[in-house]
């Protein structure tokens, strides 16, 4: 039986023109209450990137006996399945139906649920990326999204130019994106009748929390802090208050989060966030550089970062360092700078930018408490996060 399963898949795959994907997957879509074709959201119990190509052939087989027309040159497909889709998806996939409970055939088990339904209607929606362009549907950005934060694909990685203008802005109530023009005019009635639900937020972005199940020594205290298309990895603790992880951007490993990750920020293992401390994104003063935070580093309290930072560095409580900062270095701790950097080249001066610093390692940022002057010396302070809370 697998073999047959082998053979068809080399007959599909070896028809003119066939192109592997790089992402695909089948979603639930929440459309819009007032508009019924406008997708508002897409649900992807499972999705797949750069993997699973025998399964992307099977979806693709399926297609194209649902006689959907797949342009196998286009960078994305996306169309409303049916119950032929879902039919020719079974018979591929017959060898593996009795199988489909383990990791290894999530693909399967998606098709054997949707053949269980009595009705799938207009709510699920195939989508396929031939290649990583500029999405082009509200789908597509939600796979590249959910490809961020399963991390099947690294961060700054994915194309999401126009993400923004694609995605409608719309009311979450719970895991239910609700239009705002269906609000507006259902207001008097919704509210007479006491069914005018309970807003969580407004944004074209539902939460992390939404879609994702985390690690399970990973931990969220506030829902509304980290937001889908962030990448946490295992360990990693968002405190409430001043925290926050946008999109496009998270931590490689267990991280302290008590202040703002801002989008292409990026934070290493073992580091920590204090509270209200801000990583600069690259709409938000690094002039188009994109942050990476070492292993084993501490932002104080309240500091801002704006350029990226080395391992072990630590950078004061309300102490602010941008591209264009002046830092002096006296030459003792120059040189201990220098020692803990043999791989740079490092200009023997006592001023200079935050740009020219960018990326060492084991500096400490602090500020002249007399001369108010931002100073750099090598830290002597080993960054370690309490285990028991990772």
């Amino acid at each position: 039986m697998a073999e047959d399963f082998k053979k068809l898949v080399e007959e599909i795959t070896s028809q003119d023109g066939y192109r592997e994907p790089i992402g695909f997957g089948i979603a639930r879509v929440d459309r819009g209450q007032k508009n019924a074709d406008k997708i508002l959201q897409a649900n992807f119990p499972v999705i797949n990137w750069r993997e699973n190509y025998s399964s992307g052939a099977v979806y693709i087989k399926a297609i194209q006996d649902a006689n959907l027309n797949i342009d196998f040159n286009s960078s994305e497909f996306v169309a409303t399945i049916d119950e032929k889709f879902i039919e020719s998806a079974m018979s591929s996939f017959a060898p593996y139906i009795d199988l489909a409970m383990g990791e290894e055939h999530k693909n399967v088990q998606v098709i054997k649920m949707l053949s269980e339904m009595e009705d799938i209607g207009r709510n699920f929606r195939v989508v396929i990326l031939f290649e990583d362009s500029k999405p082009r549907s509200v789908e597509a950005v939600y796979l590249k999204l959910y490809a961020l934060s399963t991390q099947k694909a690294q961060l700054r990685s994915l194309n999401l130019d126009g993400a923004f203008g694609i995605l409608t802005n719309v009311a979450w109530v719970g895991n239910t994106p609700y239009e705002l023009e269906y609000l507006r005019e259902n207001e008097i009635k919704m509210k007479l009748n006491g069914t005018f639900p309970k807003i969580d937020s407004v944004d074209k972005f539902p939460r992390y929390l939404q879609h994702i199940i985390p690690a399970d020594n990973t931990r969220i205290l506030d829902s509304s802090r980290v937001r889908m298309g962030a990448s946490l990895s295992a360990g990693t603790t968002v405190m409430p208050g001043a925290s926050y992880i946008n999109f496009n951007a998270g931590t490689l490993g267990a991280v302290m989060v008590e202040g703002r990750i801002s989008s292409s920020a990026i934070v290493g293992e073992g580091s920590d966030i204090g509270g209200g401390a801000s990583i600069l994104g690259v709409l938000s003063g690094t002039d188009g550089n994109p942050i990476s935070i070492g292993k084993n580093t501490l932002l104080g309290a309240n500091s801002v970062t704006g350029i990226p930072l080395g391992d072990g560095c630590i950078v004061d409580a309300g102490v602010t360092i941008l591209s264009g900062t002046k830092i002096k270095i006296s030459p003792q701790e120059l040189e201990l700078i220098k020692e803990a950097n043999p791989n740079r080249d490092i200009e023997t001066k006592e001023i200079f930018k935050g740009r020219e610093l960018q990326g060492l390692n084991g500096i400490h940022y602090r500020q002249n408490s007399t001369t108010g002057e931002i100073i750099a010396m090598r830290s002597v302070r080993e960054i370690k996060l309490n285990e028991d809370l990772h």
